[in-house]
């Protein structure tokens, strides 16, 4: 099975990379083509769930690290 990668960007989306079934709360299945694809983080796409830049325009601000082992 292939591997799915979820990178949240700093100040931007969640690049999803891998073979992945996007649906939503309807259960309608949006359909995927590209291997990467970007998830709106800020809320403030006209595309939802994928992003569409408007996290620059609005000033997203979210910095995700991974919580480091002591």
């Amino acid at each position: 099975m292939a591997e799915i990668i979820l990178t949240p960007l700093d100040n931007g989306p969640n690049l999803v990379k891998g073979p992945v079934k996007i649906v939503d709360a309807e259960g309608q299945v949006w359909e995927v083509k590209k291997e990467t694809v970007a998830l709106c983080r800020c809320g403030g796409s006209a595309s939802k769930p994928f992003c569409d830049g408007t996290h620059g325009k609005i000033r997203f601000s979210a910095v995700n690290r991974a919580p480091r082992k002591a």
